[in-house]
């Protein structure tokens, strides 16, 4: 009797254990069950005046966010998820804050923090993010996020840790350890030169989140081609949101037919979003440029994922978000000679002047590669060649049968995106590991908050079309880079529509520069979208292909996105056509969408905005979406979509991005648009920037257009830094054709500024990169219209300068004769449709103006220089290039290469300092 009585008890015990834990969780699925532990975060603020400390605690699992004013003191004041109304960024100061909460009286309440740096503020928000998105009461997420990482193992076994690379630790943009415990829903991880087999790699993977997350991850992807793999984790909870998978690979090694080099992809759709990932591994070698060009666009061809049904686009319009990873083998194109060189600025983190000479942003910059892509500021050291077992070494040497090899430091390892417009899309950490050092290459890791649709129930039933909505396209036309005068007709495509829908003839036009334009004025059938509700519709995208009447050839796709400010009104329109990787045109017109009665409601990503500390001025510097330098040279126009009535204070960075209301103000790059431009409704450039910008919020000080940008973002800019980045479509005013300098000629050249962002360390101790002339003569400079023929964006050897100028010297191609069928991928060496014709040699305006003679004072008459004179004397030619050092001459300084490995240590972390003494001209050259 009592051994039964002891049994019961113990029953009754574990019975009321089990109750309590259900009570505290919740009835949540497992996957929530991964507690995160209450964080505190030591902030400012003033209150009368008077600066003072308080601690914010953020509770996920219990939903509050409490205030005290001693780390070890009582709770003064707390916040339930459900009163916190919005955090709103400031643009200006990084690490300030502004959280808006609802009090007792249903009042709104505004309260100010600082914050030690911007990673905290970043942190900080990620938390209660987290928190509004685990005690939502809506069953689907609009937002997920999602860690992409790649790295070529080097045929080598991975050491037994490897979670820093999980949880973006290492050099570059990096998350705050305040958001260690907060889980991706999505990782997504590609390697190159793997010697492990697929089960083994796996469960390493999903040993080490289970490590960091106390998650078992799902498998939902696994795809290998010989030596390269990718593979797709997700949450448990996402099992059943992730459907139509999809695996494929594209061999690009000898022939195209060995798999050593290639792709593999993965595509699924995420409750009613479709994303794509691709991991390629292209041809080696720093001179094998153009072959890597190629590798891209026959995996842009022959790679098939996503819905069969878009059989007219490539996998760059297949989907909402479309990621591409790996080893892409771009390197860093300078000389051998200067590798003791590329080591001391890889030591003193100048990394901006070696960006200059990256493969991979000049291809993009001449739209040769990865057309539209995106690429988030590169701020960590090359992750290519270290000596194994150490990241303080870079072996740059190799012995082989043939002769010595030279692989210089370079980011071969990379991660690039691209997005539909206007939809939610931010990078929240690029970077690589410090201390995964079994292979010669470093592991990148890259994290994005991505926004989702949900599947949206039709209320009709399925099978009928809802006769309510309506999306209308009027006084539309499409310019092409053909000389055929087949007629053309337009498809659109939709998964907001029932099937795809073909339009009428057009009516073909000669246009300028022997562009062909096609009118389709009247011939534009209405779409009847299968749902007209605008939480659904507003979401969703059109895809257009112009196809040939003759032989049914696409020569060109875009995507319209349907989120417009208001239905029932006209806007216009505006996207650039692409086949094959390659600019054939655009597609102008005006929109016109109609609607079901309701409103959208608010995502979960608007919770996060960031506010405009001051109005864009003149002086504004320059900003793209991504901070992306392959859109320098693109001029764009922003319009706001609606009246000045509509201004705030607040810019709301979801999916519109609307810029400043007001008269546009001609940013540096860029000219304003003429009189007769019609303006469009969206762009693919974000907004201006405040040029007083904090540490980290502007962008690479202003160049002129005639050279090329020095790094993808000259500047730091911190995930805290700015808002989510709303992909915008992009506009294409009637400057287009002018040459690099014509433009120069218009804009005044701001002076650069240098800033400190807490998040990457000093940069203040980077020398700044000026002009030669400017350091020579800096009179000159001022008198000056024309480009400078001595820019330092472009070293080059005298040998090199030389090639380069015959290369500039042939005559320039035309525009293409497309044919009837469907034509292979572009020459490697011609440039891009749309882009300049020599990108690398400038032309000088067609007339430059006469130097003005500056006031001299009288009782001080200054003699002037023999160069003065000269420049007085032929005013208009240039000042020629300043004369470089023979190669023979640099032979005989470098007449050994010294291996790196000798004597030379790298640090791999932490600030640094410069090494003093300044740089010779050798150096620069």
């Amino acid at each position: 009797m009592v051994a039964k009585l002891s049994q019961l008890t113990s029953l009754l015990s574990s019975i009321e254990d089990k109750v309590k834990a259900l009570l505290h969780e919740g009835t949540e699925t497992p996957h929530r069950r991964s507690l995160i532990p209450p964080v505190t975060f030591e902030v400012k603020s003033e209150s009368l005046g008077i600066p003072q400390k308080v601690q914010l605690k953020v509770d996920v699992e219990s939903g509050k966010l409490i205030i005290k004013k001693s780390k070890d003191g009582s709770d003064d004041k707390f916040y339930s998820h459900k009163k916190i109304l919005q955090l709103v960024k400031s643009q200006k100061f990084l690490n300030k804050l502004v959280i808006v909460v609802e009090t007792e009286k249903e009042k709104t309440l505004r309260k100010e923090y600082v914050f030690a740096d911007s990673k905290k503020r970043e942190g900080f928000c990620q938390l209660l993010q987290q928190m509004k998105n685990k005690h939502s009461e809506q069953p689907e997420p609009d937002m997920i996020t999602i860690f992409i990482g790649t790295w070529n193992m080097g045929n080598a076994p991975p050491p037994k840790k490897i979670t820093s690379w999980f949880l973006s630790k290492g050099q570059g943009k990096t998350r705050d350890d305040s958001a260690d415990y907060i889980p991706h829903d999505i990782y997504v991880i590609g390697t190159q030169e793997d010697p492990l087999g697929e089960k083994e790699w796996l469960e390493i993977l999903k040993h080490s989140l289970q490590e960091i997350t106390s998650i078992t991850f799902k498998m939902m992807a696994v795809h290998s081609l010989w030596n390269m793999r990718i593979v797709v984790l997700a949450k448990p909870e996402h099992e059943n949101r992730i459907s139509h998978i999809c695996t494929d690979n594209v061999k690009t090694g000898i022939a195209n037919t060995l798999g050593n080099k290639g792709a593999v992809g993965v595509s699924f759709m995420f409750n009613g979003t479709s994303l794509g990932f691709v991991n390629s591994h292209l041809t080696s070698g720093s001179e094998k440029k153009l072959r890597r060009n190629q590798n891209y666009m026959n995996i842009l061809r022959f790679l098939a994922l996503g819905d069969k049904k878009l059989s007219p686009f490539n996998v760059t319009h297949r989907f909402t978000h479309l990621f591409w990873l790996g080893d892409l083998n771009y390197r860093v194109d300078l000389p051998i000679s200067e590798a003791d060189l590329i080591i001391q600025k890889i030591k003193q983190q100048q990394y901006a002047d070696l960006l200059a000479h990256d493969q991979l942003l000049t291809e993009r910059r001449e739209r040769k590669v990865f057309l539209h892509f995106e690429e988030e500021e590169i701020t960590f050291a090359p992750t290519y060649r270290f000596e194994r077992l150490t990241r303080d070494k870079y072996a740059y040497t190799k012995q082989k049968a043939t002769g010595m090899k030279y692989n210089l430091p370079s980011w071969c390892d990379r991660v690039l995106w691209k997005s539909y417009p206007l939809v939610h899309v931010v990078c929240q950490s690029y970077g690589a590991t410090s201390d995964v050092m079994t292979s010669d290459h470093s592991p990148v890791f890259a994290t994005f908050e991505a926004g989702v649709t949900s599947q949206f129930v039709s209320k009709n039933g399925p099978g009928t079309v809802d006769s309510q909505g309506q999306i209308e396209f009027l006084r539309c036309y499409a310019t092409l880079k053909t000389k055929s005068q087949t007629k053309f007709y337009l498809e659109f495509h939709s998964s907001c529509l029932e099937s795809f829908v073909k339009s009428q003839e057009g009516e073909n036009e000669e246009g300028s520069e022997g562009e062909l334009v096609v009118k389709f004025d009247e011939t534009l059938p209405k779409l009847k979208p299968i749902i007209s509700d605008p939480e659904y519709l507003l979401d969703q995208h059109i895809l257009i292909s112009i196809k040939s009447s003759d032989s049914d050839e696409s020569y060109g796709e875009g995507c319209i996105a349907l989120r417009l400010e208001a239905t029932e009104t006209q806007f216009p329109i505006h996207t650039p056509l692409t086949h094959h990787g390659e600019m054939t045109g655009h597609f102008r017109g005006e929109i016109k969408l109609q609607t079901s009665q309701g409103k959208m409601r608010e995502k979960l990503y608007d919770f996060v905005k960031t506010e405009r500390d001051e109005p864009c001025g003149s002086k504004t510097l320059k900003s793209f979406t991504s901070h992306d330098p392959t859109k320098q040279l693109e001029p764009t126009l922003r319009v706001p979509l609606c009246s000045g009535a509509g201004m705030t204070e607040i810019l709301n960075p979801n999916y519109m991005g609307l810029g400043p209301l007001g008269p546009t103000t001609a940013q540096h790059g860029k000219q304003a648009p003429s009189p007769d431009y019609q303006p469009t409704a969206w762009s693919y450039d974000p907004l201006p920037k405040d040029a007083s910008l904090g540490s980290g919020r502007g962008d690479s000080p202003s160049t002129p257009p005639s050279q090329p940008p020095v790094s993808p973002k000259k500047f730091s800019s911190s995930p805290a830094a700015r808002g989510p980045c709303p992909r915008t479509q992009e506009a294409w005013p009637s400057d287009l054709g002018k040459s690099p300098a014509e433009r120069q000629e218009t804009l005044p050249l701001t002076k650069p500024e240098m800033f400190e962002n807490p998040l990457y360390g000093s940069v203040s101790a980077f020398p700044k990169l000026a002009p030669r002339k400017e350091q020579e003569s800096p009179k000159l400079m001022r008198k000056e219209a024309g480009p400078d023929p001595a820019s330092p964006a472009i070293l080059l050897t005298k040998a090199q300068e030389t090639e380069s100028n015959k290369g500039s010297s042939k005559q320039a191609p035309v525009p293409r004769l497309r044919s009837f069928t469907c034509s292979s991928s572009a020459a490697e060496g011609r440039p891009a449709g749309g882009g300049e014709k020599n990108p690398g040699k400038p032309k000088p305006p067609a007339s430059t103006p006469a130097p003005v003679a500056l006031p001299v004072p009288a009782k001080r008459p200054v003699k002037p220089s023999r160069s003065e004179m000269s420049q007085q004397a032929l005013p208009g030619q240039h000042r020629p290039p300043l004369p470089v050092k023979s190669p023979a001459v640099l032979h005989l300084q470098h007449a050994k290469g010294r291996d790196y490995r000798d004597n030379s240590e790298l640090p791999h972390h932490g600030k640094h300092r410069h090494e003093e003494g300044a740089l010779g001209r050798t150096a620069m050259q």
